[in-house]
């Protein structure tokens, strides 16, 4: 047939290459478009892994509670009354509070004795002419501190170890204080087994907080003092807030917030008549005498 009709041969042939050569440019470019696009996306999916390994370390460097111990596991349903009835009904509505009491066993801070009023509305003895504080003031200083899950906490006065375990359940670090030597002791070696390794504990005296660890985004007293201790102050991080039971001239206590703005100007109110253990040490002295 290519002998017989050569004109019409070629002509086709002239057609066939005229489709078939565009059609293999615009493969070329389609494919080079598509390796761009393939180097241009690398860049960012390094990025996500680098982001996600980022996210991992900090989160490994910043443990979590852990709820494995038997005593979580227990009186959950005494719990919940609590906080509906003690709690809840008393205008304490952070989520983040309500679920940290209905968590901690408080049952597990208190001695044999004290083992049926563990969820109790008072306070209670737990040795060494110290309390465990009441359910609602817990939550209402918690509350108060407004923490979120990256706060670093500074509490004076560790006492049975009950209120930095609340608030170890929502910030990401506690650090506390006991001057108790007995008392810090005790409640290290029970943060530790019920699981709380964002708590820290060192046996001192409160007044003068902890410098190496500051500043600190909120700061939590739990043992009365006639005046708040000056270097609290300087620990707390512009932002930060801070409450604690103070004693007034004629016995009465209040509960004090405290706040610290962007530029460091503080101010203060109080926000309830309280009723707690006095704190002892440096601040004991007359103000004139205590270093600053």
């Amino acid at each position: 047939m290519a002998a017989k009709y050569p004109r019409l041969f070629k002509k086709w042939v002239y057609v066939a290459l005229s489709l078939l050569i565009p059609l293999l440019f615009l493969t070329i470019i389609f494919a080079s478009q598509n390796k761009e696009g393939d180097a241009n996306q690398a860049p960012a999916d390094a990025n996500a892994e680098s982001e996600r390994k980022q996210k991992a370390a900090e989160e490994k460097k910043v443990p979590r509670p852990e709820h494995t111990h038997p005593a979580f596991a227990q009186r959950i349903k005494e719990r919940e009354e609590m906080v509906a009835t003690q709690i809840q009904a008393r205008d304490i509505n952070d989520p983040n509070v309500l679920k940290a009491m209905r968590i901690v066993p408080r049952h597990a801070f208190v001695g044999d004795r004290e083992q049926d009023l563990a969820y109790a509305d008072h306070p209670l003895p737990i040795g060494f002419d110290q309390t465990i504080s009441q359910p609602y003031i817990v939550a209402f200083m918690t509350q108060a501190l407004g923490l979120k899950p990256d706060s670093k906490v500074l509490e004076i006065g560790t006492g049975s170890g009950y209120q930095a375990a609340v608030c170890a359940e929502i910030a990401a670090e506690v650090y506390t204080i006991e001057i108790v030597e007995g008392l810090a002791k005790s409640a290290e070696e029970l943060l530790g087994e019920l699981g709380y390794p964002n708590v820290f504990v060192r046996a001192g005296d409160g007044y003068f907080g902890w410098k190496e660890k500051a500043p600190y985004d909120a700061i939590i007293g739990t043992a009365a003092a006639g005046r708040v201790p000056p270097p609290l102050l300087g620990q707390l991080k512009p932002g930060g807030r801070m409450i604690l039971p103070v004693e007034g001239r004629l016995g009465f206590q209040y509960l004090v917030l405290v706040t610290k703005d962007q530029k460091g100007n503080l101010s203060r109110r109080n926000v309830m008549p309280v009723q707690f253990v006095p704190m002892t040490g440096e601040v004991t002295k007359p103000e004139g005498k205590s270093p600053k």
